[in-house]
C-alpha cells in the first residue's frame, strides 16, 4: 500500500482540492491553461456520463462535492489516462475518500468506480 506521502498519493491529494474549488466555480469560467486539472476538465462530459451510468440514482448535482472530485479524478485515470492498474486507482480513491469525505464516502466511491470497472470490462469483451 501507498504511504501519504508517496509523491502520487500528494499530487491526487492537491488534484482533488483543486477538482473541489472548480465545482464551486461558474460554469463558463476559463481554467487556467498550465492547470494541472485541465485534462480532467476537457473529458468531464465523458467523466460525468461515466459516474452518472455508476450512480445513477445519485444525479451530480446531489453529489457531495468532495466525493464527485474524488470520483472524477478517479474515473479520469481509469478510463482517458490508464497509467495504473483498475485496483490501485480503486484503492487510492478510497483512501482519499477517508481522508477528505463523510463515513459514506469509501464505500460509495468503491461502489461507484467498481460498477463503471465492470462497465468497461462488458464492453471490451463485446
Amino acid at each position: 500500500m501507498k504511504t501519504r506521502s508517496d509523491p502520487r498519493h500528494r499530487r491526487r491529494q492537491k488534484n482533488i482540492k483543486r477538482l473541489f474549488a472548480y465545482s464551486f466555480q461558474e460554469k463558463n469560467r476559463k481554467v487556467n491553461q498550465r492547470n494541472l486539472i485541465r485534462p480532467i476538465i476537457d473529458h468531464l462530459a465523458v467523466i460525468d456520463k461515466s459516474i452518472t451510468g455508476a450512480a445513477p440514482e445519485f444525479p451530480l448535482e446531489r453529489l457531495n462535492r468532495i466525493d464527485l472530485a474524488i470520483l472524477r479524478l478517479a474515473v479520469f485515470e481509469l478510463l482517458i489516462e490508464k497509467k495504473e492498474p483498475p485496483k490501485v486507482i480503486i484503492d487510492e480513491a478510497i483512501e482519499l475518500a477517508k481522508e477528505f469525505g463523510s463515513e459514506n464516502s469509501p464505500g460509495f466511491i468503491n461502489g461507484a468506480l467498481g460498477a463503471i470497472v465492470n462497465n468497461l470490462k462488458l464492453t471490451i469483451k463485446n
